[in-house]
């Protein structure tokens, strides 16, 4: 696998609000331990459609990866020009700074928004130029805007082998207690 579509919920469908929230670090952690392999194996590009959620952590943990791994790529495609224009404004900072470390950003609309088909023609773009995708996902916790693209790449998967690698909430808990058990094990080793 070359390239890769990195996404999931959306930061308000999580109930994180800003990036001071405790469970960024562990859903960064979750993305990291299923990256890691996948660079090792020959992944070349992290895509991301460049949402405020799993699609920026993604990005930010992608640009950490790049000073381990110099061959990867980062790159945001987002729906429509501007995207970031309406959030707040430490979202709009957050955004501006990861810019800078990407290696390649366009919106695949040239113009500002102006309806849905924008989003359907960025993840058909999205889906056609990448190998698989990692989606921060679980649709036991109930539904969310990541479901219409799973079921795109699930099609995509039947059709061509489009490979789709899941991250579930079981899975960032299990990163969440992992790190209290280190914690738990550095306290226990203090003096």
């Amino acid at each position: 696998m070359k390239n890769l579509l990195v996404t999931g919920y959306r930061a308000h469908e999580l109930n994180i609000f800003n990036q001071k929230h405790q469970g960024i670090p562990y859903i960064m952690k979750a993305l990291e331990n299923k990256l890691v392999p996948l660079v090792e194996e020959g992944l070349e590009w992290i895509i991301t459609p460049g949402q405020y959620g799993v699609d920026l952590w993604a990005v930010e943990v992608a640009i950490q990866l790049k000073s381990t791994y110099p061959h990867l790529k980062c790159s945001i495609l987002t729906a429509f020009q501007s995207q970031e224009e309406n959030w707040k404004e430490d979202k709009q900072e957050y955004f501006r700074e990861l810019l800078r470390g990407v290696d390649y950003y366009a919106p695949v609309s040239k113009q500002p928004y102006a309806g849905p088909w924008q989003f359907t023609a960025r993840d058909e773009l999205l889906l056609r130029k990448t190998d698989g995708i990692l989606l921060v996902y679980d649709e036991d916790a109930g539904e969310g805007s990541p479901k219409f693209i799973l079921e795109r790449a699930l099609k995509k998967q039947q059709q061509d082998g489009y490979e789709v690698i899941r991250i579930s909430s079981e899975d960032i808990q299990s990163v969440a207690d992992e790190e209290a058990l280190g914690m738990d094990t550095f306290m226990d080793e203090m003096p």
